[in-house]
């Protein structure tokens, strides 16, 4: 464009044809941002709207379903504050939730632990290595901007089936720009998921979180308060890398032509990203900063539009201070560019020099861009001319609010009643053993040691659990062994057949597997992956799965700290599984006492806790043997799922190892335990072999305990009414079920480990 389309310029050419829709913009969007502004946007502020009203920023289809977890905060509040309920301890209360960067839980002991779960799933897909490590780096920068020094990540993956050729092009390079990522900024990955469904293939999902731990005193919101305070943009250059990015390509569906937007994803410099994290925690404890915002999603829009909307309701910045990688960029693209770290503070003029110095020390790019003002206004001049003025609060919150159509889809009720336990199972001991083999050997029950083995686990010393441990867990205190644990679970094959239950479960699962360790859950954070909103049975997979995780919050009394929704992971017709993704966060008071995964020596008690039903449906064996899905997920009991939690905690010190039955029911249990520290066991199942070993029912766990102490754990669990079955022992090299089949180790070692290295070699 060759005259620059300033606020005057808008203002005389009314009728100008502005690129609203090619921007992702609905007619009735694009009238309502003219009514805003009383005029035609220029094409600087039709940027800024178009990227922060779009889905990823705005949750404008969604924020009319996620208020419910603003509301159980509150719920959460009152109950902890009445009289009735029981003195409730120092940890778990929530200093910093939803609407912040990232939720902020005190954990005891003065330190408080941030924590956040995110997707990059459409840049993952379109360039796998940078798309999944721009990922990484975002949520990193979102802990960091709460003050926090992160400590670990995690990475929740999903995938198309491991043999189609797809899958072959997008998971390397997204495990090795987790890793590649991760490695270099010396952040330990203690855990997630990798699982593959059909329904993934052409929408693989990359979800990443971030730990970080601080202080109580050293905890930062993101707001620009102070008339008169300097606006310092930090970090790397702005290129023209992600312009339009992940805001516009995650409010968008695939089609089936496949990737062809190779532009829009950002390119990650994780060594930059190093200095920025130590650059910014020096300057935090210098007490330099009166607010600070990451900047990620929508870049400099973002980053502008909801710190002046957060503060006291005034900026001016001078776009043509941003120090450029690309002279070439117009304003329109410096202001949507998603180059990746960045950070934008917000500093008092008396601090400006001490600031400087810091980033100078670091070798970080530090440039005063504006300052605060007290117009109400987010004005930003190119070279002296105006080329926005705009209410910050209409860019950055008063976007709008859909209220999707949604409804019960036709198909659910024939999707139910088509149930796995009809389906030919095995009968025999010789069918049960290879069955078991089978799944051990299946693509989602496989070792995922080809991709966890590219992450380090162990760096800064801290790690006590990781994967293949049921949760991650790391010291946070070096004297006392304060630590935290974290688990993500999601089973979308269950949230298919029921979304309420199936989110249900899932924060069953994550709840349980940071109990096995001996933490006590506190908090969760989720990143919902769901197809189109324009699609009334997606919405109503939505609306279903945020009602039964709120109501499983409730029951639990654990508060929603924030999270992510990702929307259009669709191929055409084709939606993803429903996959809201639970991460639950717990704390543990003495790290060194935790309860390991697997079995840690012969000779020692096998139990059973929970109860097991006939639960086939959505299970793995119906998958793997039979290709279905259909029937009803497992039943959910949230109260034996915290009466078991409370049991494992209690249980510390007392039991040598806890696993928790999931996928594969308690075949795979023995086989991950067993094959932990090659030590086998001898069981005994009641009734029906079958659905004692693949019935996937919730609420249930492996745990062992040293043979003297058979009657204190018997005690344990009758005082807290779990229900515990000694169903074995342990020992020997193989897992040997009664009267039905012996397996070596070693034969299941061999089936266990092949799978990923073969198809992926």
């Amino acid at each position: 464009m060759s005259t620059l389309d300033t606020v005057a310029v808008a203002a005389g050419d009314p009728g100008r044809e502005q690129p609203w829709a090619d921007l992702g913009l609905k007619a009735d969007e694009y009238a309502r941002i003219r009514e805003i502004l009383g005029r035609r946007p220029t094409s600087s502020e039709l940027a800024m709207y178009s990227v922060m009203w779009s889905e990823h920023c705005s949750y404008k289809s969604t924020k009319v379903h996620l208020k419910q977890f603003s509301e159980l905060a509150e719920e959460l509040s009152q109950r902890r504050n009445s009289p009735q309920e029981t003195p409730v301890g120092e940890p778990g209360r929530l200093l910093a939730g939803i609407g912040e960067n990232a939720g902020v839980i005190d954990v005891g002991q003065g330190y408080a632990v941030t924590f956040k779960v995110e997707s990059h799933n459409h840049p993952s897909f379109v360039e796998p290595y940078q798309g999944a490590a721009t990922g990484v780096g975002g949520i990193v920068r979102d802990i960091l901007a709460m003050g926090a020094r992160p400590v670990a990540v995690m990475d929740p993956l999903r995938f198309g089936p491991l043999d189609a050729p797809d899958t072959h092009r997008v998971l390397p390079g997204i495990v090795a720009g987790v890793g590649g990522y991760g490695n270099c900024l010396g952040l330990p990955n203690i855990g997630g998921e990798a699982v593959f469904d059909e329904t993934y293939l052409g929408n693989p999902l990359v979800n990443a979180l971030c730990v970080g731990v601080l202080r109580h005193e050293d905890l930062h919101l993101a707001k620009a308060s102070g008339v008169g305070n300097q606006v310092i943009l930090y970090g790397a250059r702005t290129g023209g890398d992600g312009i339009g990015g992940v805001s516009v390509l995650a409010s968008e569906t695939f089609d089936a032509d496949g990737p062809a937007k190779r532009p829009s994803v950002q390119v990650g410099d994780p060594f930059m990203e190093k200095l920025l994290i130590e650059c910014t925690l020096e300057i935090f404890a210098a007490g330099l900063v009166a607010g600070i915002q990451d900047l990620g999603g929508a870049g400099l829009s973002c980053a502008t539009s909801e710190l002046a909307s957060a503060g006291d309701g005034g900026m001016h910045v001078e776009l043509d201070r941003v120090p450029l990688r690309d002279s070439t960029l117009a304003p329109e693209e410096i202001l949507m560019s998603e180059s990746q770290e960045r950070m934008m503070a917000v500093v008092e003029p008396a601090d400006v020099d001490a600031f400087m110095a810091i980033c100078a020390k670091w070798d970080v790019e530090a440039v005063v861009v504006g300052e605060v003002t007290d117009s109400g206004r987010l004005h930003i001049d190119w070279h002296g001319e105006r080329v926005v003025d705009v209410p910050p609060r209409s860019v950055a919150h008063d976007g709008p609010t859909y209220e999707r159509p949604y409804a019960r889809p036709d198909w659910q009720d024939a999707l139910q009643a088509d149930r796995a336990e009809a389906l030919p199972r095995p009968a025999t001991g010789d069918e049960l053993r290879e069955t078991v083999l089978r799944l051990a050997a299946s693509p989602n029950l496989c070792d995922k040691s080809w991709i966890t083995d590219q992450y380090d686990r162990y760096v800064l010393g801290n790690t006590v659990l990781a994967q293949p441990s049921d949760s991650g867990m790391i010291r946070i205190d070096e004297e006392t062994n304060l630590g935290v644990a974290v688990s993500t679970d999601c089973n979308g094959r269950f949230a298919k057949l029921d979304p309420y239950a199936g989110a249900r479960l899932a924060l069953a699962e994550s709840y349980r597997n940071v109990a096995t360790g001996g933490a006590q859950p506190l908090a969760i954070s989720d990143c919902l992956n769901f197809g189109s909103p324009e699609d009334p049975d997606v919405m109503w997979q939505f609306a279903e799965a945020c009602r039964g995780l709120k109501d499983g919050c409730l029951e639990l009394g654990i508060p929603v700290t924030g999270g992510n929704v990702s929307l259009y992971n669709q191929t055409g017709e084709t939606a993803i599984l429903p996959t809201p993704v639970v991460a639950v966060l717990g704390v543990i008071e003495d790290v060194t006492k935790r309860t390991p995964t697997g079995f840690q020596a012969a000779d020692e008690a096998v139990f059973l806790l929970g109860t097991t039903r006939e639960e086939l449906s959505g299970s793995e064996w119906a998958k793997v043997v039979h290709g279905h899905l259909g029937g009803l997920p497992p039943q959910v009991d949230l109260a034996a799922e915290k009466a078991l939690a409370e049991l494992l905690v209690d249980g510390v010190g007392l039991l040598t190892s806890a696993h928790d039955l999931a996928d594969g029911g308690l075949a795979q249990a023995l086989v991950e335990a067993g094959l932990r520290h090659d030590v086998g066991a001898s069981v005994e199942v009641a009734g029906d072999a079958f659905v004692a070993l693949f019935s996937e029912s919730a609420g249930r766990v492996l745990v062992t305990v040293d043979a003297g102490d058979v009657d204190a754990l018997t005690a344990l669990a009758g005082r807290h009414g779990v229900p515990a079955a000694r169903i074995g022992t342990t020992g020997g090299d193989a897992v040997e079920v009664a009267g039905q089949f012996t397996l070596p180790l070693s034969e299941i070692r061999t089936a266990w480990s092949a799978t990923l290295p073969a198809a992926l070699a």
